[in-house]
């Protein structure tokens, strides 16, 4: 796959973020993009009129869940190589995407994980209970699924023929780990690369409180549980 000819569309979930989005779309590699799909959900402070304004492609998705965002952002992607997702908060830096994509591009991933939690890190950016919440779910996947990963982090990539083959469909944050537990388990190569994470611009809707961070630790938690049993259920099965 050569990198100057791969297609990659990036889609990035949006709620309120006028204050980030425009710095996010300037400086996405421009030459390594074919399009951008911005998919809003009832933002009132004109996020998709700066998206918009900048080239992104808007999709409203009034349904509620991070998920069925990203969801809502491969349906309508136009034959795409290789799927990114990036939140639109300016946490993780655009300007990274050929770190995500290296792996892919050049044979070694079907699957790309950016870590924060690198000598990049800003050690303001991620509240200790996201940090530990994340730390939890990481110390799990290790001995049940055998993936060797430090973070969940959400600016990633993919291939869409195995993001298709995936057949993904969590709505809620229990997406942060459907796609990489569902290509381990189909023995997809799930790699992690170092990116740099800083405090996001604006308000979190999940981070910023202790009840977001709780409910998307339940929703990520309970699916790493769940997939292992699935599993062991279909083994169970298949030796009968």
């Amino acid at each position: 796959m050569s990198e100057t000819c791969v297609r990659v569309s990036v889609i990035i979930p949006t709620h309120n973020e006028a204050q980030a989005i425009g710095r996010v779309l300037a400086d996405l590699p421009c030459d390594l993009v074919t399009e951008v799909i911005v998919v809003d959900s009832n933002s009132t402070d004109g996020t998709r009129e700066i998206s918009a304004k900048m080239g992104a492609r808007v999709i409203e998705e009034p349904r509620r869940g991070y998920g069925r965002a990203c969801l809502t952002g491969m349906a309508n992607a136009n034959n795409p190589e290789v799927i990114v997702f990036l939140d639109g908060d300016y946490s993780d830096r655009p300007a990274e995407l050929p770190i995500l994509l290296a792996p892919i591009i050049e044979g070694r991933a079907d699957i790309t994980i950016g870590s924060r939690l690198g000598a990049n890190r800003n050690s303001e950016a991620m509240p200790w209970h996201q940090s530990l919440g994340n730390r939890l779910a990481v110390s799990l996947i290790r001995p049940l699924y055998g993936l060797k990963i430090s973070d969940l982090g959400p600016f990633r990539a993919g291939r869409a023929s195995v993001l298709r083959a995936l057949a993904l469909e969590e709505t809620t944050y229990g997406w942060a780990v459907e796609m990489i537990l569902k290509g381990t388990l189909a023995g997809f190569r799930v790699v992690e690369v170092p990116v740099s994470y800083h405090p996001r611009l604006g308000k979190s809707k999940i981070s910023g409180t202790l009840k977001g961070t709780v409910g998307a630790a339940w929703f990520i938690l309970s699916r790493i549980v769940r997939y292992y049993f699935q599993r062991r259920r279909a083994g169970a099965a298949r030796s009968v």
